[in-house]
């Protein structure tokens, strides 16, 4: 999918040890680069960095926090990466309205540790700043926002990550002249196999599944561009590549995301979530006391024309991938790591066969 660009290649990714982390990582592994990780522990049990035993997977997991800039600089000096992408933040909408402080710590300050890091390691060609679609100041409107649109955020995750945003532009024109070439990477409602986070519509519906207990919805109409976890990091895998191959003409932002026809309610996702497990219920309790954006929809031209990325998943394909992936999990399998990698594989079958007809 990517020739053999990323054999041998050394990958630095923070925030490995979470939901897109690993994915990330296990994808990395498999087109033969050296993986290296720096991360928080999984802060969920289960996780799918723990199930799928990532830590003996790539070539070196470092546990350390962003924040901690003198650790990140000797990691990152002592592995001389070349790509790096950066993942680690604080998240959660909701969390954010309880620790703003944290949010924004670790989003922008921890952001900026990440990039210094990077800046002072000579080895660094291209960096990919992970941030959200949540970044627009979202008026929520049925017009899908452009990378030029302005950005903004009601609440602190969006704001902060909106920060990051014009960080990472001010950043590459004050610093990076003569350094690597960094882009940002807008994406978000990221659905997928081993996504144990809470106030997350899939998580928590296979979490009530399981417990027999009712789903319960507090945003049942919100519309969301959902995707499966692969096409994003497709994305982002593309990016550095051309930022390493091609350098400052990819050096902007990009929104990854599906086409317009695959977007469903978070009530009707809800639904066939139990209809692909064959059990479940669903309730509505609607909750106003904090706000979360009720539509959202990203223009992806840039990415198609730019990069030449597209997605390949409709919404109903990524919907049975990740219902299965749970499935296969709470079945105690014990080839969940071939099976994971096994839905890598087919997504790079079903891309190849897009890109051919």
């Amino acid at each position: 999918m990517f020739s053999d660009f990323y054999k041998n290649k050394k990958v630095f990714i923070t925030g490995h040890t979470g939901f897109k982390g690993v994915w990330l990582s296990l994808w990395l592994k498999k087109l033969g680069a050296e993986v290296f990780g720096y991360s928080l522990e999984p802060d969920t049990e289960p996780s799918l960095f723990n199930a799928l035993k990532m830590a003996e997977k790539i070539d070196k997991s470092t546990i350390g926090n962003i924040l901690d800039s003198e650790t990140l600089e000797k990691t990152m000096e002592e592995i001389k990466p070349e790509i790096v992408f950066h993942l680690a933040a604080q998240p959660l909408v909701r969390l954010s309205y309880s620790e703003p402080k944290l949010t924004y710590e670790t989003n922008v300050i921890g952001t900026l540790n990440v990039l210094e890091a990077a800046r002072k390691v000579k080895s660094v060609k291209s960096f990919v700043n992970v941030t959200t679609d949540k970044c627009y100041e979202n008026k929520e409107t049925k017009e899908p926002y452009r990378e030029e649109d302005t950005l903004g955020g009601y609440d602190m995750y969006s704001s902060s990550k909106c920060c990051s945003e014009i960080l990472s532009s001010s950043y590459r024109r004050s610093f990076l002249k003569d350094g690597y070439f960094l882009a940002t990477a807008r994406a978000g409602n990221v659905i997928g196999g081993g996504d144990w986070a809470q106030d997350r519509i899939l998580p928590d519906c296979i979490r009530s599944i399981n417990r027999n207990e009712d789903i319960i919805l507090r945003s049942p109409n919100a519309i969301r561009p959902w995707q499966f976890v692969l096409e994003p990091l497709s994305g982002y895998l593309l990016l550095a590549q051309k930022l390493f191959e091609e350098g400052e003409k990819y050096a902007d932002s990009f929104n990854f995301g599906p086409n317009e026809n695959n977007t469903l309610t978070v009530k009707e996702i809800a639904q066939k979530v139990c209809d692909l497990w064959g059990s479940g219920r669903v309730e509505v309790k609607e909750n106003s006391e904090l706000h979360e954006a009720g539509l959202l929809f990203l223009n992806i031209e840039k990415a198609k024309k730019v990069l030449g990325w597209s997605p390949s998943y409709s919404v109903f394909e990524a919907l049975e991938t990740t219902v299965g992936w749970y499935k296969h999990f709470y079945n105690r399998d014990n080839n969940l790591f071939d099976y994971t990698l096994g839905q890598i594989e087919d997504y790079e079958r079903k891309t190849a066969c897009a890109k051919t007809n």
